[in-house]
């Protein structure tokens, strides 16, 4: 297959949006069936529950949209943010920085879609030990986010020393037949 639609980066994008239907079927469950917003909360283990928040910010709350003009500008600058995944998406050829950047654009989608529906990103999983809780209330989409970069991170740290040292092999290699 050629052009700028190979197999991987078909693949990245149908991983994208099975990350935003997922990310939005479960959000329909937490407020339709479980009706969590009327709730509250729903215990469900000692260390994990479903609690109701309606995140107004970005990135752990970040940049609170306090009006309705701020949340417009959030969608926007989200949305932004996403085209240029989407493209880097499209630029990429290897599968691991193709998945990681997947991840990360169907959870944006997700989110995004809130935003523009409801003014907030739904958030609703709930991590705890006891009373200290080490993550904010996330959803699907921020998890998907979350792992994305940290592939993207990963790949780029890993990848990056074994790229600086095949330059150097190579040019070790040339001498020496010289």
């Amino acid at each position: 297959m050629s052009g700028i639609f190979t197999k991987n980066r078909l693949i990245g994008l149908g991983i994208a949006l099975i990350i935003c239907a997922v990310d939005q079927y479960i959000k329909w469950l937490v407020r339709v069936p479980l009706e969590l917003r009327e709730k509250g909360v729903i215990e469900l283990i000692p260390f994990f529950d479903l609690r109701w928040t309606q995140n107004f910010g970005v990135s752990l709350g970040m940049f609170e949209a306090t009006s309705v003009e701020m949340r417009w500008m959030l969608v926007l600058v989200t949305a932004l943010i996403a085209g240029v995944v989407f493209v880097w998406m499209l630029r990429e050829r290897a599968m691991g920085d193709i998945l990681g950047l997947a991840m990360i654009l169907g959870g944006a989608l997700g989110n995004i879609y809130d935003r523009y529906t409801w003014g907030y990103v739904i958030d609703y999983a709930d991590l705890h030990i006891g009373e200290f809780r080490p993550f904010l209330i996330f959803n699907v989409a921020d998890a998907a986010i979350t792992i994305g970069v940290l592939i993207i991170l990963a790949r780029s740290f890993f990848l990056r020393d074994s790229e600086e040292d095949t330059p150097k092999d190579a040019v070790a290699a040339s001498t020496e037949t010289n």
